[in-house]
Parts: C-alpha cells; structure tokens; sequence
C-alpha cells in the first residue's frame, strides 16, 4: 500500500522559517546551498519513508495515527510532526529543527 504525502500551509510555512534561518546565516554559497539541500532531504524523506511505512515512526500523544519521523541532516537534524489521515494520506502538518523547542 502507498499513501500520498501531503504538507498542510503551516508545515510548508515551517520548513520555509527553516530554509530562512539557514540562509540568513550563510556566510559562503557552500553554506547558502545547504538550505535548499536541508529543504529537499526534508521533502524527500517525507515522501520516500512516509510514502510506504508512516506506522513504524515514533507516536505523539495518545492519538495512534499522530507521529513523528526524525530526518537527519548535518550533524543534527528535523522533526517532521504528521497524520496518518486515511488508509490513503500522510498529512505533514509541522517540521522544526532538533534543536527548536517543542511544537506548540
């Protein structure tokens, strides 16, 4: 079974902050590159893993379809906050950095 992976306006708005917050802070284009390479690891990993197994990530609260899966990149990494919708849609609905406080 495939699901289809979508990102709600606020997961989108959040993963636009984070393309921001690394790219004000470039100070080579090496470093400004890695924004846009942050965005797509996000993507992709969302896509690829969420696309076929959403179940096997970690579960938040007492809701069994909410969850998180953790995308590394560099040497720390994103939470991607999702909800298995239907039998057929993974709906992203939050992405922080590790090191961001708790979604709110």
């Amino acid at each position: 079974m495939t699901f289809k992976v979508e990102f709600t306006p606020e997961a989108d708005a959040d993963l636009d902050r984070l393309f921001d917050f690394l790219l004000e802070r470039a100070q080579t284009v090496e470093d400004a590159m890695r924004a846009y390479d942050a965005v797509e690891a996000i993507r992709a990993a969302a896509n690829s893993h969420l696309s076929t197994t959403p179940y096997s990530y970690r579960k938040v609260g007492q809701r069994p379809t909410l969850r998180e899966l953790i995308v590394p990149f560099g040497s720390t990494g994103y939470v991607l906050r999702f909800d298995i919708r239907t039998p057929e849609l993974v709906l992203v609905i939050g992405a922080r950095h590790q090191r961001e406080e708790d979604f709110y």
